[in-house]
């Protein structure tokens, strides 16, 4: 996560063009990279040195801040379900915003084409939140030959076709509902994503549950050496 976080620091435009096109706040991915890099970096320093020269102070901050990191994230998975609904708003409004900037930034729209192709989805709730896009929408004094329609990655693949008709979502959206079902995905990426995390929840769960495993056993076993070192010290 450090060395991934520099690498982006340096080289920083890709991040930095989604972050000001889809609306981050000004908030800047590489941080995020950088903060859980060097979090990571000191826990691990703290640990290893603290366990190899038996030092109680390293120990304890190794402790203490593990115990603070799995206590946060607790409370952000009791949150998260509590508060559900509102972080699928938030996801809403959040590709919404990209679905507007999508010919705005060439990375931003090969992670839309991908996001869209893999979950086998078009827009957030549906192909109609392409309307939202200025090349896309159904509005008279629209001249794009887009208009009316929706990217190629929302439409359904046929194992025989080798080359991508990049075309194929043109007019699609003046279509009847019916008739767009034969061409294009018609779920929106909220809805398959709900739909994966049910389906995969037990894996899901279980990574969750493994880290919280981890890190539990990283604070016994650090409350452990302590005991003995101080168990030492006390019998001189």
């Amino acid at each position: 996560y450090l060395a991934l976080s520099l690498s982006l620091s340096v080289d920083q435009g890709v991040l930095s063009n989604i972050s000001s096109i889809t609306d981050l706040g000004g908030f800047d991915p590489v941080w995020l990279f950088l903060v859980v890099g060097t979090v990571m970096f000191v826990l691990g320093f703290a640990g290893c040195i603290g366990a190899l020269r038996e030092n109680s102070f390293l120990l304890k901050f190794f402790s203490v801040f593990l115990g603070i990191i799995f206590f946060l994230e607790l409370t952000a998975g009791v949150l998260a379900f509590v508060f559900k609904d509102w972080i699928k708003d938030q996801l809403k409004f959040f590709i919404n915003n990209n679905i507007r900037a999508y010919r705005d930034d060439i990375d931003l729209q090969n992670l839309i084409d991908f996001t869209q192709e893999y979950w086998e989805c078009c827009g957030a709730f549906g192909p109609e939140d392409w309307n939202l896009n200025i090349y896309f929408n159904c509005t008279d004094n629209n001249l794009s030959r887009e208009r009316c329609g929706v990217p190629f990655s929302c439409c359904t693949k046929d194992p025989a076709e080798d080359v991508i008709n990049t075309q194929c979502g043109y007019d699609i959206r003046a279509k009847a509902d019916s008739e767009q079902k034969t061409f294009i995905y018609t779920k929106g990426c909220v809805p398959q994503f709900e739909k994966w995390l049910q389906e995969n929840l037990t894996v899901v769960a279980g990574i969750f549950i493994g880290i919280a495993l981890l890190q539990i056993f990283g604070i016994c076993l650090a409350q452990n050496l302590l005991s003995d070192i101080e168990a030492v010290r006390e019998s001189w």
